[in-house]
C-alpha cells in the first residue's frame, strides 16, 4: 500500500509529541501523541497485515499528517486530549456508557434546590451521584430520605403553580416536603437540609444517626412517645440506605476501581465508585478500537476521559493493568482535583479483591455486547460492501446521512438529517430543519435548501456544526430531488456521493441518471438504506407534529384578546398545547410570567367559548375538528 503523503523519516522530529491525521475534505481523522514522534509516525507504514484492520481503515481515509513537537510527555498529553475534544477524530477510541444510567441529581446552583432521578447528559451547577442500576433504586431512596430531609422533589413548573396559589402539593401535606414554595422554612434553611442529605448520600452517616438516637432518647425520656417513635422510624430509614451500600473497603477508603477486558475489536471497561468503603456507583463503558491497543494504553485514554471534567475525583485509583504514563497521568489529576491523587494496580487484600470482582464486570459487559452486536455485525458488514458495490463506491460507506422532508398539505415544511455510522444510527449527530422559504409542496426546492444549509458548512470548514461529512448522502425521494441534491453539492465544490430511494418501487437514484439500479429484493445493502430512510422519515414525522401542536396553539392565542406577543411565547413556553392550556386552571394560567389573575380568568374564558375544539390525531398527524 502506497501513501504518496507519507512523510520522509529524516523530517520527523526525534521528541516528544501529537500528531494529526486529516482526510480530503481537511477533517482531523485521528490525533495521538508519542514520547518519540519519528518511532510512532513509522510504525503506521509498516506491513499491512501487520496493522490491525481500523487502523488500515484509517490510512486509507487519510491524506495528510502533521505534527506538533512539546517540551515533556505532560505537555503531549494535555495537548492530545484538548485536540480530541476540539476534533471529536472519527477514528480514536471514545468510550460511551454501554447503557443509560439513570443519576440521583441535586440542582445546587437553585435558590431552592431539588432532588430528581435523571438521565443523558449533565448539566453545569448540577451535583450527581451513582450511576444506579435501576431508577426505582434511587426513587426508593429518595422517598426514604424524604422523612429525615424533607427537601423539594418538584418540577418548576408545579413549584410556581403552588407559590401562586399558596397551597403546597401533596409531598407538603404528608410532611415529606418541607414547603418552601408557601414560605414554611426560607432559603438557608432549606439548604441546611440538602447539605444533610447529600451528607448522607456520600456515606457520611454517623453524626446524623447519633444526633437521631440522642433525640430520640431525650424524647422517650420527656414522655413524648409519638415523637420518639417517629424518630425510631427516621433511623430505621436512614440505616436501611446506609446499609444497601455494599462495604467493601475500610470505612474511610475513597477510591474508583477501574478494570479493562478487550479482544481484537473491542474494549469494555467498568468502574465502581467507593465512598465511605460503600459501593456508591457502578459503570460500564465500551468501544470499538481503532488499533491493537495493550490494555494499559487503553486504560490511559479512558482514565483521561472519565476524569477530564469529572467532579468527583478520589483520592485513589485503582487500576487492572500497569499505565506506561501512569506518574504523568497522576500528575495531571492531581492538578485538576487539587490534591495529590495516586495511580496504582492493586497486589493483593481487600483491594485485589474488589480489583477482581470489577474485571469480571468487565468481561460478562463484553461478553454481553459481542453477543448484541455479532448477530447483525456480518450482516451490516455485508449490507455496507453491497452498497459499495453497487453504487460504485471507492470504499465501503461508514457514514451515512440521510435528508427527508414533511409538511401538512404544503403548510410547515421541515425536514430532517439522520445518520448511520458503521451501520448504526448515530441519534446524536441528528439534525431537524424548517424550511425558511415557505416552498409548500416543493419537495425539490426544499430539499436543496436543506442540502446548501448542511453542506455549505463543509465548503466553509465549520467544524462546529457537524463532525465529518458523509462517504453517501441518501435523499427519501426519486430522480428530481437527487439531482437537486447533487446540483448543489456541485455548487459547493462537495465530492460526496449521492443517491435517492424511491418509496414506490424502492429504487435507488444516481444524479443525472434515465434509470434506476435495482438492488435484489433481499439484498442487505437494500435492507439497510430503508432503515436509513425510514428513520429519517419517523424523526421528521415527530418533528413535524410537535411543530403542529405548537402551531395549533399560537393560532389560538392569535384570536384572544389582550395577548402581545411576549404573553404568547410565555403561554407557549409554560403549556406547549391546547388541550392543555385549555385544562389549566384560572391559577394555573395566572401563574405564567406576565399573566395576571384579570387577564387569566379572560383568557380562561374565552378559551371555554371556542368551538370546536381542535386537536391533532397524533397517528396520521391530521389535524382534527369536533367535540
Amino acid at each position: 500500500m502506497a501513501f504518496d503523503w507519507r512523510p520522509k523519516t529524516g523530517d520527523i522530529p526525534t521528541s516528544p509529541g501529537v500528531y494529526r491525521y486529516w482526510d480530503e475534505n481537511q477533517r482531523v481523522i485521528y490525533v495521538g501523541k508519542a514520547k518519540n514522534l519519528r518511532n510512532r509516525i513509522t510504525s503506521y507504514f509498516a506491513d499491512v497485515d501487520s496493522l490491525h484492520p481500523r487502523t488500515v481503515a484509517m490510512l486509507e481515509t487519510a491524506q495528510s499528517i502533521d505534527w506538533v513537537s512539546v517540551n515533556s510527555e505532560v505537555e503531549a498529553l494535555q495537548l492530545e486530549h484538548s485536540w480530541i475534544n476540539e476534533y471529536d477524530p472519527r477514528f480514536n477510541v471514545r468510550f460511551r456508557d454501554d447503557k443509560s444510567y439513570p443519576w440521583l441529581a441535586v440542582s445546587v446552583n437553585e435558590k431552592f434546590p431539588r432532588v430528581m432521578v435523571v438521565r443523558g447528559d449533565r448539566r453545569k451547577g448540577w451535583k450527581y451521584f451513582g450511576p444506579y442500576i435501576q431508577a426505582w433504586q434511587i426513587r426508593d431512596t429518595i422517598d426514604r430520605l424524604l422523612r429525615v430531609f424533607p427537601v423539594r422533589t418538584c418540577s418548576d413548573a408545579n413549584f410556581k403553580r403552588a407559590k401562586a396559589s399558596g397551597r403546597p402539593c401533596l409531598l407538603g401535606y404528608i410532611d415529606k416536603c418541607a414547603a418552601p414554595c408557601v414560605g414554611r422554612l426560607d432559603e438557608t434553611q432549606h439548604r441546611e437540609l440538602i447539605d444533610g442529605f447529600i451528607d448522607l448520600i456520600n456515606g457520611e452517616s454517623k453524626t446524623l444517626l447519633k444526633r437521631l438516637n440522642v433525640e430520640m432518647q431525650t424524647a422517650s425520656d420527656a414522655l413524648e412517645f409519638e415523637k420518639a417513635a417517629r424518630l425510631r422510624d427516621d433511623i430505621a430509614a436512614v440505616e436501611s440506605v446506609v446499609q444497601r451500600s455494599a462495604v467493601v473497603l475500610s470505612q474511610n477508603a475513597e477510591a474508583d476501581v477501574i478494570a479493562v477486558f478487550d479482544d481484537e475489536l473491542a474494549a469494555s471497561v467498568q468502574v465502581f465508585h467507593v465512598r465511605q468503603g460503600r459501593i456508591t456507583g457502578e459503570r460500564g463503558f465500551v468501544s470499538d478500537k481503532s488499533e491493537d491497543s495493550s490494555r494499559g494504553e487503553l486504560l490511559e485514554r479512558f482514565v483521561s476521559q472519565l476524569y477530564e471534567k469529572s467532579e468527583s475525583i478520589p483520592a485513589e485509583i485503582l487500576v487492572s493493568a500497569e499505565i506506561e504514563n501512569q506518574l504523568l497521568l497522576a500528575d495531571w489529576i492531581s492538578e485538576k482535583r487539587g490534591k495529590k491523587v495516586e495511580i496504582r494496580v492493586p497486589q493483593r487484600g481487600e483491594k485485589l479483591e474488589v480489583m477482581q470482582l470489577v474485571q469480571k464486570n468487565a468481561e460478562s459487559a463484553l461478553a454481553l455486547y459481542r453477543s448484541r452486536r455479532g448477530a447483525d455485525i456480518a450482516s451490516r458488514s455485508q449490507a455496507l460492501e453491497e452498497i459499495a458495490e453497487y453504487l460504485d463506491l471507492k470504499n465501503a460507506p461508514l457514514r451515512i446521512e440521510c435528508i427527508d422532508v414533511s409538511h401538512f398539505d404544503g403548510d410547515n415544511v421541515v425536514a430532517s438529517l439522520v445518520v448511520f455510522e458503521d451501520g448504526l444510527p448515530q441519534k446524536s449527530a441528528y439534525r431537524r430543519f424548517v424550511i425558511k422559504h415557505g416552498r409548500g409542496n416543493d419537495d425539490v426546492g426544499s430539499i436543496a435548501e436543506v442540502v446548501e444549509r448542511r453542506f455549505k458548512s463543509e465548503a466553509q470548514a465549520d467544524t462546529r456544526k457537524f463532525a465529518y461529512p458523509p462517504q453517501l448522502l441518501v435523499i427519501d425521494g426519486g430522480a428530481p430531488q437527487v439531482n437537486a441534491a447533487s446540483e448543489v453539492l456541485q455548487s459547493l465544490n462537495q465530492k460526496i456521493p449521492v443517491v435517492g430511494l424511491a418509496k414506490r418501487l424502492e429504487e435507488v437514484w444516481l444524479p443525472d441518471s434515465s434509470d434506476p439500479i435495482i438492488f435484489p429484493r433481499s439484498s442487505e445493502g437494500l435492507f439497510m438504506l430503508q432503515r436509513v430512510r425510514d428513520e429519517a422519515h419517523r424523526f421528521a414525522i415527530a418533528h413535524q407534529r410537535q411543530r403542529g401542536r405548537k402551531s395549533l396553539l399560537a393560532s389560538t392565542l392569535d384570536d384572544i384578546s389582550g395577548l402581545g406577543e411576549v404573553r404568547k411565547k410565555s403561554l407557549l413556553k409554560a403549556f406547549g398545547s391546547l388541550k392543555k392550556l385549555k385544562q389549566a386552571t384560572v391559577e394555573d394560567i395566572a401563574s405564567v410570567p406576565g399573566i395576571g389573575s384579570v387577564l387569566a380568568e379572560s383568557i380562561h374564558s374565552q378559551l371555554a367559548a371556542l368551538e370546536p375544539e381542535i386537536s391533532i390525531n397524533m397517528t396520521t398527524g391530521e389535524v382534527v375538528e369536533g367535540a
